[in-house]
């Protein structure tokens, strides 16, 4: 059998100058930018290479097909885009992983009974536009064209406006009823983001569910006014209200066991460094391992945002982003890939996959690769070459198990 771990990472070679972030470290790669238009003409032509056929869907989505499109496909593939400054192997591992295992059924002789593809969903980390899963929300009919179009990157430029200037056709732009209708099955492996096999000490595992999750912003709104001639008494200060905010939602998040909340963005207008602000935004993002669990962690802290914009003469406003229930994926479904792999562990998934989206949908599971440090979303994120290989060695012996072609 071929050293599938090297395999996977040549191709993560392929792509490791694409979207460098020298001052952040790890990579910055964006709907739409010139590092994810670098990485999809890659995928095109590695797809190419294998023999697979591409096309490009109405949401911006990538599909690379092994024979001719139709129904009852069998589909992996993961996400190429990424948080700022990010890892290397979040979504990219699993697109990868997918083209390595596809070439070697094809290369083997594989005859399959059934359509099969590879797809990058585009926009999974939400990082320019502020959607978590966009691409694969758009296909599911989870994000209405209409709120889609209006959405606008940190520059201002609308999502209509960026889709336009790369070719997407407006108008066809939401749920996309022929891409669901050919989903036999979607496998998405993806490397793990946690610790969870770390400690069963295991290469390989299987994703039980999803958190539920979401994002909301916090607008605190103040006077603006100018540092030096405004006294420390006179002051509506929304940075200060902010600031509170964010020391105290650890001390709301204890109260909820098992919930995660996180402000990794404030943004301040006008943004001067003499100016005192005349509002402040803070992103929260929210997560628990029931729904309702998160909602009531997210209404906590909007009480506390209330009484911190109170007590320095602002006030706040909370608006929800997006938002995404809770997933268990398919027992039947996540039994069956279990037994094709001869039992691995099964896991609960902090973080928001492609295939969760999709999971109300269409049949879907999801494989995960050890990750050594337990990091992701940062440049420490990592995989090992033997679990890269033991990676590529489950999605094959998966999508082995789903067809009934001869060789």
């Amino acid at each position: 059998m071929a050293d599938s771990g090297a395999t996977s990472l040549a191709g993560l070679a392929e792509i490791a100058d694409i979207g460098r972030d020298r001052k952040r470290g790890g990579y910055s790669r964006h709907l739409f930018d010139d590092a994810d238009r670098e990485l999809r003409e890659w995928f095109v032509e590695r797809a190419t290479r294998i023999g697979l056929g591409v096309e490009r869907d109405r949401n911006g989505n990538l599909w690379a097909w092994w024979g001719a499109p139709g129904p009852n496909a069998l589909v992996t593939g993961s996400h190429l885009d990424s948080v700022p400054g990010g890892g290397a192997f979040d979504g990219p591992l699993g697109v990868v992983s997918a083209l390595d295992a596809v070439e070697r059924l094809v290369r083997g002789g594989v005859r399959p009974d059934r359509p099969v593809a590879v797809v990058v969903f585009a926009e999974e980390e939400g990082s320019r536009f502020g959607f978590a899963c966009l691409g694969s929300k758009l296909v599911a009919g989870q994000l209405s064209p209409e709120r889609a179009r209006g959405l606008t990157d940190a520059s201002g430029r609308t999502l209509a406006e960026v889709a336009a200037g790369a070719g997407l056709d407006l108008a066809h732009l939401g749920r996309d009823d022929e891409a669901l209708g050919r989903i036999g099955l979607f496998v998405e492996l993806h490397v793990e983001q946690g610790r969870g096999l770390i400690h069963r000490d295991a290469p390989v595992g299987l994703a039980a569910s999803i958190l539920g999750h979401g994002r909301w912003r916090l607008t605190f709104h103040g006077q603006g006014n100018h540092a030096g001639a405004t006294l420390m008494s006179d002051r509506r200060d929304p940075m200060v209200a902010a600031s509170a905010l964010v020391a105290g939602i650890p001390g709301v998040a204890a109260a909820y066991p098992g919930s995660r909340a996180t402000v990794g963005r404030v943004t301040a207008t006008p943004g001067g460094v003499n100016v005192i602000a005349s509002s402040v935004d803070v992103m929260l993002d929210a997560r628990a391992e029931c729904d309702d669990t998160t909602r009531a962690l997210v209404a906590a802290i909007g009480e506390l945002a209330e009484q911190c914009a109170a007590d320095q003469g602002c006030t706040a406003e909370l608006v929800e982003e997006s938002w995404t229930g809770g997933v268990r994926f398919d027992t039947g479904v996540s039994t069956a890939l279990s037994g094709a792999l001869g039992g691995v562990p099964a896991l609960a998934s902090g973080a928001g996959h492609d295939a969760g989206v999709l999971a109300a949908s269409v049949p879907t599971a999801m494989l995960f690769v050890r990750n050594p440090t337990g990091i992701s979303h940062a440049p420490e994120e990592f995989a090992e070459a033997a679990d890269c290989a033991a990676g590529v060695d489950a999605l094959e012996a998966v999508l082995r198990s789903q067809l009934g072609g001869e060789r």
